[in-house]
């Protein structure tokens, strides 16, 4: 983070208000807040600085991506498979305690690339692009929810594969332990909407995104679930979100023992890894989790990623489906 950022750090309770205020006013605002709902931004449109952050979203309408013509260096240095496997067998030991279904582990991993920051943001082409000077980039391809008018929707996404191989979505689709993740995880989010919505429904179950990245084609699966919110939402729209914080699909479920055995597993602060960013333009809301999060250390860029962990995993699939996550998404 540069000295000069302009931006005050918010804690919970700060961030609720500002939210609620300016959301009920009609006033379009950016936000952020780290993955155990604890701290963030706020940003009103007229005090963003392209300085300090930029931004594009899916409903900014400006999904505009600038060529490289150097090539991409990209060198993963990740956690060992010795260092992996403790973490790995101790949340599986958990899951057939009966303590979780489903529990997202994720890790560090160092990256050597000649692309800062900033050229990041730039040549990425992900749904939702975010830089925040001297702090981290985000090239995330999953939504948190969006809101329009009184419909509040959430594109779960659990599931990925190697585009490249022979029947690649027969398999993901078809695989029992990709089959019970996504499940699970559907389940999890259409109960935390229910928690501020009415009328919750899966409108669509199990659909196929392809991501081309820097290393290869990926397929994703997801889904969309949507409910009904009361007329006055914006009034109380930081209460809402805070409400399905942290989002479902980067912790498990159940939800609060599952963030527990993350705690104890990783090892590691995920900081605003897999916390979520969302811009408020006067009416309706967009947001994504910060996944395909690569934040500054010094001198050293890490990537942080990870995979849903459920009693059917193997190790050697979710180490290397870790690294596979390692990438930037570009045309």
């Amino acid at each position: 983070m540069t000295k000069d950022f302009p931006y005050k750090l918010l804690d919970k309770q700060q961030l609720s208000e500002q939210i609620n205020r300016l959301a009920a006013s009609g006033t379009p605002f950016l936000f952020v807040i780290d993955y155990k709902a604890e701290r963030g931004y706020v940003i009103r449109h007229d005090e963003l600085d392209e300085r300090f952050i930029r931004f594009q979203f899916l409903s900014t309408n400006q999904l505009i991506n600038q060529s490289t013509n150097q090539p991409i260096k990209w060198q993963v240095n990740p956690l060992t498979i010795e260092s992996y496997q403790p973490k790995f067998d101790y949340v599986v030991d958990q899951i057939r305690k009966g303590n979780s279904f489903l529990t997202n582990l994720t890790q560090p991993s160092e990256v050597q690339t000649n692309l800062s920051l900033l050229d990041l943001f730039q040549i990425g082409t992900a749904k939702y692009k975010l830089w925040f000077n001297g702090l981290f980039t985000v090239l995330s391809p999953e939504i948190f929810v969006q809101i329009n008018g009184q419909t509040i929707s959430s594109f779960p996404m659990k599931g990925t594969i190697d585009a490249s191989l022979p029947n690649a979505q027969e398999q993901i689709l078809n695989d029992p332990k990709e089959r019970a993740e996504h499940a699970t995880i559907v389940d999890l989010i259409r109960n935390d909407l229910s928690l501020v919505a009415t009328n919750v429904k899966v409108k669509r179950y199990k659909y196929i995104d392809k991501l081309t990245t820097n290393k290869q084609d990926l397929l994703q699966v997801s889904s969309e679930i949507t409910g009904h919110l009361p007329e006055n939402f914006r009034e109380q729209l930081g209460d809402l979100v805070f409400r399905l914080l942290p989002a479902g699909s980067i912790c498990g479920a159940p939800k609060q023992k599952t963030l527990e055995i993350i705690e104890h597993a990783e090892g590691y602060e995920r900081g605003f890894y897999t916390g979520i960013c969302g811009w408020f333009d006067g009416k309706n809301l967009d947001s994504a989790v910060m996944i395909r999060f690569i934040e500054q250390k010094g001198d050293k860029l890490i990537f942080k990623s990870g995979g849903g962990i459920t009693s059917q995993s193997e190790l050697i699939k979710e180490y290397e489906e870790l690294i596979q996550k390692v990438y930037v998404p570009v045309r």
